[in-house]
């Protein structure tokens, strides 16, 4: 059973990619998506209505996907979220029901990828297995936890469309003899000013490599010292030796 922010062919589209990545049969698989025009967990109501829905379908797993779509209240203050955790514990329980949550991080960095959740804390240890995804050197890592388990190291992988949709699936890994160097800040700011054929700005030359200010600003000094690079009028850069 799925419960989705986004429209019924977008939802479908989703499931069909996530079905043929599994090599699964898609049109054999009994899903049921919630369609009402809204579902708040925080209303006594609907708590109950989604309840009898999942105990009447026999649902293996209730999909809620975001939780900030499904509520009203404040994600920060424990006594406002507790109760909303506390029902999707109930449903499990009594039903036999997994409750799989689909929830946001802050933009924050956090020595812990549970401790970037958005909200209160009770939202990092309601769940029994957490899976976090975050970008990390242009690459989507996942990052696994479980309560009663060992967690696993870092996968990397990635969102890749076979034709029946999209869906996440692990990286294909390069052979080491077969991968392929990582370019290094001075090669991709020689790069891009070579690409260019004219003299460019720090934001031009940092937008084309897409890397931080601090990154592009420290690699100009570095090339500027060593005499690859020089500076041209108008605060721009251009490699050492071309026509202003």
């Amino acid at each position: 059973m799925f419960a989705a922010e986004d429209a019924g062919h977008i939802v479908r589209r989703r499931l069909q990619g996530i079905a043929a990545a599994a090599d699964a049969d898609f049109g054999t698989l009994d899903i049921a998506v919630i369609d009402v025009p809204v579902l708040r967990l925080d209303h006594a109501a609907d708590r109950q209505r989604l309840l009898e829905t999942v105990e009447r379908h026999g649902s293996r797993l209730l999909v809620l996907d975001p939780l900030v779509r499904l509520h009203g209240v404040d994600e920060n203050a424990v006594a406002e979220i507790a109760p909303i955790l506390g029902f999707l514990r109930d449903v499990q329980r009594r039903s036999g029901t997994a409750v799989l949550l689909v929830h946001h991080a802050r933009k924050s960095s956090a020595s812990r990828p549970g401790q970037a959740l958005r909200g209160s804390s009770e939202l990092h240890a309601w769940g029994d297995s957490n899976l976090y995804l975050r970008r990390r050197d242009g690459k989507i890592v996942m990052t696994v936890e479980h309560r009663a388990a060992p967690g696993l190291a870092d996968l990397d992988i990635e969102l890749a469309d076979g034709g029946s949709g999209a869906a996440l699936q692990l990286r294909k890994q390069v052979p080491d003899g077969a991968r392929p160097e990582r370019p290094t800040p001075e090669q991709r700011v020689v790069q891009a000013l070579a690409d260019a054929g004219a003299p460019l700005t720090q934001v031009q030359i940092r937008q084309r490599v897409a890397a931080r200010n601090a990154t592009v600003g420290e690699t100009l000094h570095k090339l500027v010292r060593e005499g690859r690079v020089e500076r041209a009028s108008g605060s721009c850069y251009r490699l050492a030796g071309d026509a202003a």
